[in-house]
C-alpha cells in the first residue's frame, strides 16, 4: 500500500540539486514521472540517481506532474515559468517548486494566475550531484517560501526529504542567498588563496595544513560566534598585518593579483567587527587600518619565493 498523499514528482532540469531533491522524494516513496535531461552529464546524472525514470520534454513532464520541480538556474527561472504559461502547461491546483535561492514565490506569479500553488525551496547545502547528498540531507536545512496556507505543505516536502524546512519571508531571499553565498562560495575563494600561498613557500599538501586549523576555526566560529576570534588583527598586531600586507603584496606582483585585495578586504572588515564589540580599541583599530595600507616590500624584508621551513606560530602559538 503506498503513503497517503503520495505525488507523481517531475524534475526539470537534472542537475546536481534536480536529480538529488528527486532522488529523496522517490526514496519518500513519491513517484518520478519524468525527468528532463539535455547533456551528457545530466543524462548520467539522471540514470545514475533516478534509474528507470523516463526523460521527458518538459511540458510533458508538466502535463503529468502533481508536483514539479524547477531546478534550474537563476537566470533561466523566470524565462522557463513564463514559457510554459505561454504554452497553457501549468493546471490548477498543481504544486510548483524551484529551487533558486534568490527567488520567493514572485517569480512563479505565471503559475498562480494559472491556478497552480508556487513554492521556493532552496537547499542550503553544496551539492555534488551524486549519491553522497543524500546521506548529507539530513544536516541541511531548507529556506522554505510560500503563502502562509501553503507553508505547511511546503515544509512536509522538506521534511520528507529528511531535511529541516525554514521559514524565509519573501522580502528578505535575497539578503537571506547573499548570506550564504558569501559564507559558502567566498570560503571557497579563501581556501584557494591560502593554498595558493602555502604552495608558494614549499609546502606540497595545504590541504593538510589547512583542513585542522579551517576545521576547528569554522566549529569554533559556528559555536562561539566573533568571541573566537584570534589572530593579528584581532590582537591589534599592526607590525605583522604590515609584514603580511607587504609579503602579499610581493607576491601578487608574480601571482594571480587578487590575494592583497582579499586579505585587505577581510582584514578591514575584521578590524571593524572587533573594534565595534570592543575586543579593540579604536587607536588599536587604527593602527591595524594603517598596517593594511602598506604595499611595498622594504628591503631585505619578508620575501615570497622561500621554500625553507617558516615559523608557523604567532607569539601565542595562534594564526
Amino acid at each position: 500500500m503506498a503513503k497517503p498523499g503520495r505525488l507523481g514528482i517531475g524534475i526539470i532540469g537534472a542537475g546536481k540539486v534536480g536529480a538529488v531533491l528527486g532522488a529523496a522524494l522517490r526514496a519518500a516513496e513519491h513517484a518520478v514521472v519524468g525527468v528532463s535531461a539535455v547533456s551528457d552529464a545530466s543524462l548520467e546524472r539522471a540514470a545514475t540517481l533516478l534509474p528507470g525514470v523516463p526523460v521527458m520534454a518538459v511540458e510533458d513532464i508538466v502535463e503529468r506532474s502533481e508536483l514539479v520541480i524547477l531546478a534550474v538556474p537563476d537566470d533561466a527561472l523566470e524565462g522557463l515559468v513564463e514559457g510554459l504559461a505561454k504554452l497553457g502547461a501549468w493546471q490548477p491546483g498543481q504544486l510548483v517548486a524551484h529551487t533558486s535561492g534568490r527567488f520567493g514565490v514572485g517569480v512563479l506569479r505565471p503559475v498562480r494566475v494559472a491556478g497552480a500553488i508556487p513554492l521556493a525551496l532552496h537547499p542550503a547545502m553544496t551539492f555534488t550531484g551524486m549519491s553522497l547528498d543524500l546521506t548529507r540531507l539530513p544536516d541541511c536545512t531548507f529556506g522554505v517560501t510560500a503563502d502562509a496556507a501553503m507553508l505547511p505543505i511546503a515544509q512536509a516536502l522538506v521534511v520528507e526529504m529528511g531535511a529541516e524546512p525554514v521559514a524565509i519571508a519573501e522580502a528578505d531571499r535575497v539578503l537571506y542567498h547573499a548570506a550564504l553565498a558569501h559564507g559558502s562560495n567566498h570560503l571557497v575563494t579563501l581556501v584557494a588563496q591560502a593554498s595558493e600561498l602555502l604552495r608558494t613557500v614549499g609546502v606540497e599538501e595545504p590541504g593538510r595544513m589547512l583542513g585542522p586549523l579551517l576545521r576547528a576555526t569554522l566549529e569554533n566560529a559556528l559555536a562561539s560566534g566573533e568571541s573566537a576570534l584570534t589572530g593579528p588583527v584581532a590582537r591589534g598586531d599592526a607590525g605583522t598585518v604590515a609584514a603580511h600586507t607587504e609579503a602579499l603584496a610581493e607576491f601578487d606582483d608574480g601571482g594571480s593579483g587578487d590575494v592583497l585585495q582579499a586579505y585587505r578586504a577581510m582584514a578591514e572588515a575584521t578590524a571593524r567587527r572587533a573594534e565595534a564589540r570592543g575586543l579593540l580599541k579604536p587607536a588599536q583599530a587604527a593602527t591595524v587600518r594603517d598596517a593594511l595600507e602598506t604595499s611595498e616590500p622594504e628591503a631585505g624584508g619578508s620575501g615570497t619565493k622561500r621554500s625553507g621551513p617558516q615559523d608557523p606560530e604567532s607569539p601565542e602559538g595562534k594564526p
